[in-house]
């Protein structure tokens, strides 16, 4: 019995509520609109504050009170989870009042949305970058803020998922070899870029063996006049990755590659000078 009567008391509050919120909706006084749309932003209930400034935003435009519902419509979208939005309002809002009050959490947020926004590295990675970009502008223009090392530090969260996704891709291109094609110079050619982009990326090291890797497997599979050429090529990735991590996890593997091209540059040293013994031989 007392469960039943609390049910309808919360349901008769429910049906208030809402009746409330509909007779605000049709009102056509933009102050009363401002007001409920502050309360109910305090309540948490984000839907009915964004639907309320959504519809006095272009009555207090020029006001004082405009960048205040701007701001506030991009921190009630994102309270509710609703990123994108929250960043359109956020940049909507830096733009028009690059020294307003709320200037520097709004540039804050944009970049944060998008950092939180950010889908898995196999996805695409717009969202990505243009946090990046945010956490830059944001740490150009307030280089002193409080919020300038959490800013560095999730912007370099998420320059190291472009690295990984960039590393996914480089070991696919490995792991495709010759097929279809050469995927082992797509290997070295996205390694080198990662390496460029990403230079502190703790895939550094597994972008570097993948070259070393890569450059062996064409060096071998080469035809044999092209095969001098690659296995000093070769010989000079080793090189590269030794000077970058001498104490490696890879490094074994990289000397054993090292060892092999040596073998191979000095088969082909002995057969160029048999060669030339037989024809000083045969003149």
């Amino acid at each position: 019995m007392k469960i039943k009567i609390l049910c309808t008391l919360l349901l008769a509050l429910l049906l208030a509520s809402c009746g409330e919120y509909n007779k605000i909706l049709k009102s056509r006084d933009a102050e009363l609109k401002y007001t409920y749309a502050k309360k109910y932003f305090d309540e948490k209930k984000y839907g009915r504050t964004t639907t309320l400034l959504d519809e006095i935003l272009s009555t207090y435009t020029g006001s004082s009170k405009e960048q205040e519902i701007l701001f506030l419509m991009a921190q009630a979208y994102f309270y509710d989870k609703d990123y994108t939005t929250a960043t359109q309002y956020y940049t909507r809002y830096y733009n028009k009042f690059p020294k307003g009050d709320y200037t520097e959490l709004a540039r804050f947020n944009a970049a944060y949305g998008l950092y939180l926004d950010s889908p898995d590295a196999r996805l695409d990675q717009t969202s990505t970058i243009r946090g990046i970009q945010e956490f830059q502008n944001f740490l150009e223009y307030f280089p002193q803020s409080e919020k300038a090392p959490e800013a560095q530090d999730l912007m370099f969260k998420l320059q190291e998922k472009l690295s990984y996704k960039e590393f996914l891709a480089a070991r696919l291109y490995f792991n495709l070899g010759l097929y279809m094609g050469n995927n082992y110079e797509s290997c070295i050619v996205t390694s080198r870029e990662a390496l460029k982009n990403y230079p502190f990326s703790e895939f550094s090291e597994e972008f570097q063996i993948l070259i070393v890797r890569s450059r062996y497997e064409l060096a071998y599979y080469s035809i044999e006049e092209k095969k001098p050429t690659r296995y000093r090529e070769l010989m000079d990735e080793h090189f590269n990755y030794k000077n970058m991590f001498p104490s490696g996890k890879y490094l074994k593997e990289s000397e054993r590659y090292y060892r092999q091209a040596l073998k191979a540059l000095g088969q082909e040293a002995d057969q160029i000078t048999n060669e030339a013994v037989q024809q000083e031989l045969s003149k």
